[in-house]
């Protein structure tokens, strides 16, 4: 399975901010639409991602305040990103070890979209669950013995 799978199942709805955007209103966009991650974009191109874990962090710092920072300040700008290409058995290893809930699909300069590690992790079990189901199928559907034929004799 590839992401761009998973692309084509999540739908087209992209959110982005720009790096000059508030904190606080970036903020408010997430909580608009229930969303964990930003991609910032600056004229046309990708330049970031703001996660929850960002504003999470600026927060601790804070004293529970988000001031009057800009995305900038506290984006990520340097995300990990993938390609509609990449098969989900090397995004998974590369999510885990960078800790990364949120990864850029990028086609050249291109934002294609984002996944989410629970994008990932639906993917995979909507394709074990998919391939269980062929498997109970084959089972049951298993041919019975001739009883014409002989039994194998044991040696």
């Amino acid at each position: 399975m590839k992401v761009s799978d998973i692309l084509r199942v999540k739908g087209g709805t992209l959110y982005t901010t720009h790096p000059m955007e508030t904190l606080q209103r970036a903020v408010e966009t997430m909580s608009q639409f229930d969303i964990g991650s930003l991609a910032v974009m600056d004229h046309g191109e990708l330049v970031g991602m703001l996660t929850f874990r960002e504003i999470i962090h600026t927060l601790a710092r804070n004293g529970g305040a988000l001031g009057d920072k800009t995305v900038r300040t506290v984006m990520d700008d340097h995300p990990m990103s993938c390609t509609p290409e990449t098969e989900l058995e090397q995004v998974r290893p590369m999510m885990l070890e960078r800790h990364t809930r949120y990864m850029p699909v990028m086609d050249n300069k291109m934002l294609m979209g984002v996944i989410s590690f629970y994008d990932v992790a639906k993917a995979v079990v909507d394709s074990q669950n998919f391939e269980n189901q062929m498997l109970k199928a084959y089972i049951r559907d298993w041919p019975a013995e001739d009883e014409t034929q002989p039994a194998a004799r044991a040696r």
